[in-house]
């Protein structure tokens, strides 16, 4: 792990991790603390790097929020939009991406945090550069797979297809945001994400199928 460096341009050598650990560490206590309540000097404190380390990486504050939405909150929302099989039924579609948010926050403990203060909350210091990303194209098709099943006869006909994706990503995303608070509970310490996948998917599956069809 990088503390100090040399006087004058950092050796590459020395150096080559230093970045991702920079992202790493402004990535966690922007969940924890907000954007606004951080300090580049923390940020190189959390990494134990310099201060002027930040700096020849990040030459604003700007470029950093920027790296932390392409490299570290992006890659998520690739997995959670992995294509579907040609085949997939419109529930196994909405389970699996139920599953893979769960899951992908699991390796990402900072996400639910960093998702709810800084995209969701108006004033979001992330929501504008989240928002100019987001495939809402692929949002739709998936509203057109919802309606179409629900034409099949195969999805419950009461729900709305446009909203659909957005209670698949309050259901698994708000349980993880609030874990510490519910966990902390008598009672609620076994509930891990093996459970909380079951539990949804079991709303989803018997939610949306159509009356006569679960």
């Amino acid at each position: 792990m990088i503390r100090t460096r040399p006087r004058g341009r950092p050796v590459a050598a020395l150096d080559q991790n230093a970045r991702a650990l920079l992202l790493d560490a402004a990535t966690d206590l922007f969940a924890h603390q907000g954007v606004a309540a951080t300090t580049l000097a923390q940020v190189a404190h959390a990494a134990e790097v310099t201060p002027a380390m930040v700096h020849y990486y990040f030459k604003s504050r700007d470029q950093l929020l920027d790296a932390v939405v392409e490299e570290r909150v992006w890659p998520f929302v690739e997995l959670v939009w992995t294509p579907p099989p040609a085949d997939a039924d419109a529930i196994g579609v909405m389970t699996a991406m139920a599953e893979r948010i769960i899951r992908g926050a699991e390796i990402r403990p900072w996400l639910p945090l960093l998702w709810v203060r800084e995209v969701l909350s108006e004033g979001g210091m992330l929501r504008e550069r989240m928002m100019q990303r987001l495939p809402f194209d692929r949002v739709m098709q998936l509203s057109t797979l919802m309606a179409d099943g629900q034409q099949r006869g195969h999805i419950n006909p009461d729900l709305e297809p446009r909203l659909l994706f957005i209670t698949v990503l309050a259901m698994s995303m708000m349980p993880l945001a609030t874990a510490s608070i519910w966990r902390a509970r008598p009672g609620m310490q076994d509930i891990d994400n093996t459970v909380l996948v079951r539990h949804v998917t079991a709303l989803l599956r018997h939610g949306m199928a159509a009356p006569g069809k679960e």
